[in-house]
Parts: structure tokens; sequence; C-alpha cells
């Protein structure tokens, strides 16, 4: 059915009327679109495809690899050789055994070396996968943060190198560069942002940080790939116009470290679902 306004109504209320509908309607459209999506997401987390990723990393973890011949089994990841529960939750942290601060991924690089017997070359020639060239590290990454579900985020700051890694990771966060002049923070650091469709989180609020950081490595639908923390660090500096983060190097680690922190105290939920 069909309505006519009355004629009655003056010029003045109609453009009233406009602008109040052209205010309204995008709020509740993007309300709306935000709603979709997580509900998208909600459905989808019990069928996530990351699965695949943790069923091949799992063989990978027990796999006898390398010219060595080992498994990683005896790999220690903070909690003692072998212990994956809970590990990643406490990552990126300072080992004595490589003396520097590692995320999960520079930790599994050291172990294909000093256990497997990899060169370093060897071990991270693919760090990322694309296709049907799939990488260690996403599937080795999905296995064992699989093993943190549940397990709240503590980023360790006893030693002098990891503290040094968030006043890194803090200042690289804030760090304008490149044709842009662009930040991490410039994305990252206000409430209520979005980029089309997809929601920019605050990371330096401690509610969505948390929300934000526990829901990775995740899976992504638009690429149809599982990716890591190193692979969404070098993305963000992608789309900031800036050079690409050398893998596993300090920079990388340290931006891990940063957003750790801000994350302290959250419960690991990953393998999360990403558009």
């Amino acid at each position: 059915m069909i309505y006519k306004l009355k004629p009655t109504l003056s010029a003045e209320v109609l453009v009233i009327g406009a602008v109040l509908c052209a205010l309204v309607f995008p709020v509740q459209a993007q309300t709306s679109t935000a709603d979709s999506i997580a509900r998208y997401r909600e459905l989808l987390q019990d069928d996530n495809p990351a699965d695949l990723w943790v069923a091949r990393g799992e063989e990978l973890w027990k796999q006898k690899r390398g010219p060595k011949n080992v498994t990683l089994e005896a790999c220690d990841l903070g909690k003692g050789p072998g212990v994956i529960a809970g590990a990643y939750a406490e990552l990126p942290r300072f080992f004595f055994d490589a003396n520097r601060v590692q995320d999960l991924e520079a930790r599994l690089a050291y172990c294909m070396v000093n256990l497997q017997g990899y060169s370093y070359a060897e071990a991270t020639k693919t760090p990322f996968g694309n296709g049907s060239e799939h990488s260690d590290f996403e599937s080795l990454t999905a296995y064992i943060v699989t093993a943190s579900q549940g397990f709240k985020v503590l980023q360790p700051m006893q030693h002098p190198k990891e503290r040094e890694s968030y006043l890194m990771g803090e200042k690289m966060f804030y760090f304008r560069a490149g044709t842009h002049d662009f930040s991490c923070a410039t994305c990252h650091s206000q409430d209520g942002k979005r980029i089309r469709l997809q929601d920019v989180p605050n990371l330096t609020h401690g509610d969505v940080a948390r929300g934000a950081y526990t829901t990775w490595p995740a899976y992504r639908v638009s690429q149809g790939e599982f990716r890591t923390m190193q692979w969404r660090m070098n993305d963000c500096l992608r789309q900031q116009r800036l050079p690409n983060l050398i893998f596993n190097s300090d920079a990388s680690i340290a931006l891990i470290s940063f957003l750790a922190k801000n994350a302290e105290g959250g419960s690991m939920n990953a393998p999360g679902m990403k558009r």
C-alpha cells in the first residue's frame, strides 16, 4: 500500500524530514550490517575451515622431519618441552636459549633449526600460504593456538628484553610514515570506526583489544586461508604503504607484544573467523 503526504505539510517540514531520514537510515543500515556479519561469523564458527589447518598442524607437530628426522614434540614454547596447552596465551616472551623475545612463529622456526636440523632459510621459505602452497607455520599455529582456547592472555614483563619489546611495539604503533603518513593508530586508536563493511577495532581500549586479539590467528573467508599474527602485522604495514616486515623480525614481534599486553586478561578464542 502506498501512502501520500497530506498537502498541508509545509516545504520546511519536508526538508526537515528528509534530513532526519538521511541521518538515521545510514546508522540503522550500518548497525544492521554489523549485526548480520556478527551473526554470520557465529553461525560458521562451529564449522570453521581452520579445523583443516589444525589437523595438518597436529600431523606436522608429531611427524619426524628434517635432516635430524625428529618431531617437534620436544619444542619448548614456554611451558616446558612439548607442552602446548596455554602456551600461545603467554607469547611473545623471552627465551634464554635463543636470547631474544620470540612469538610462536619465531619459536617454531628456532625449533625447526635446532631440533630438526633445517637451515633457517629452508625452515622459513614459505611463511604464508597461497592457494595450494601451504605454510607449515600457519598449520602448526592453528594446532597450537587451539590448545590455548579459554586460557587468559598474559604478557610476561619480568625480563628487560620483554619490556623493551613492548616499548618498541608501542612506539611503532604510533609512528607515522609512508606516502599516506599513516600509523597503526590512524585506524586503531578511535572508537566506532569502520572501513566499508569492516569494523576497525580500537586496539588501545582494553575490552575491544581483548576481543580483537583473542580471536587471532584466524581463518580469512575472503582469502580461503588461515592467517597468523605475523601475517596480520605484515598486512597492516602493507595497507599503510610501508615496506613489508621481515618475517620473525624483532619489529614484528614487538608489535605483537604491544597488542598482547593491551589484550591482557582476555580469554583466547582462536582460531577465529574473519571476513
